[in-house]
C-alpha cells in the first residue's frame, strides 16, 4: 500500500508538471459523435509506443470537435506511465519563445523542451503569427525532430500553414519534420459544445463545414 501510494503520488506530481488546463480521458470521449474519427486508431495510441519512436500525432479539425480533449487524455496517459509531459497553448509557447530570444536564453529553453517525452501544442492556428514567431516554431520542430514527439491541435488544414507560418518554404519545412513520423487525424465532425447548447434547446444538431 505504501508504494501504491508513492506511486499515486508521482503520477499526480507529473500531472501537475505537465500543466493541464482540465483533465480529459478517453473514456469521456463520445466516439459516437465524431463518426469519421477512429475508435480504434485513438485509443492504439494510447499504448503510447509512438512515443518510443518519436512519433508525432496531429489533431486537424473546426472548433469543438474534440481535439484538445483528446489531446490531454493521451497525455494523461503518458503521465499514468511516468513519462515527461507538458502541455501548453501555442501563443503562450510561442510568446515564451520570443522572450527566451530576446533574453539569449533561447538554447536552454529548446533543450529543455527537446528532453520531454512528449510536448503537446494546443490550438495552433487560432491567432496569426509573425515572421519571428514562425521562424521560432521552426526551430522547436527541428529540435525535437526523430528526439521527442510533438502532439497538436489545429484548426487549419495543411494546405493553409503557408499563409498560416506567413511563408510557404518555412511551412514546408515545418511540414516535412511533422509529418515523416505522424499519425494524422482529421476531425470533419460538429462540435460538441454546439451539440450540448442546441440539446438543451431542443434544436437539431447543424454540422460544421468539412475541412
Amino acid at each position: 500500500m505504501e508504494l501504491a501510494d508513492k506511486a499515486d503520488r508521482s503520477i499526480n506530481a507529473r500531472i501537475g508538471r505537465a500543466r493541464f488546463p482540465v483533465l480529459r480521458t478517453l473514456e469521456q470521449f463520445d466516439f459516437g459523435f465524431q463518426p469519421t474519427l477512429s475508435a480504434a486508431r485513438v485509443r492504439e495510441l494510447a499504448s503510447l509506443t509512438f512515443l518510443d519512436q518519436a512519433v508525432n500525432v496531429l489533431f486537424v479539425g473546426g472548433p469543438g470537435v474534440g481535439k484538445t480533449h483528446l489531446g490531454i487524455a493521451l497525455a494523461i496517459h503518458a503521465c499514468s506511465a511516468r513519462r515527461s509531459v507538458l502541455f501548453t497553448h501555442a501563443p503562450e509557447l510561442l510568446d515564451q519563445l520570443l522572450a527566451a530570444d530576446a533574453s539569449h536564453t533561447l538554447g536552454k529553453m529548446l533543450d529543455q523542451l527537446r528532453r520531454l517525452d512528449l510536448l503537446v501544442v494546443d490550438e495552433l492556428g487560432y491567432l496569426p503569427m509573425d515572421g519571428r514567431r514562425a521562424n521560432l516554431f521552426f526551430q522547436l520542430v527541428a529540435a525535437r525532430y526523430t528526439r521527442g514527439s510533438l502532439l497538436i491541435t489545429s484548426n487549419v488544414p495543411f494546405d493553409g500553414w503557408g499563409k498560416l507560418f506567413g511563408d510557404e518554404v518555412l511551412a514546408s519545412a515545418i511540414l516535412d519534420r511533422l509529418l515523416h513520423q505522424s499519425h494524422i487525424f482529421a476531425i470533419n465532425g460538429p462540435s460538441y459544445r454546439l451539440k450540448d447548447k442546441l440539446a438543451s434547446r431542443g434544436t437539431p444538431l447543424l454540422e460544421e463545414p468539412r475541412i
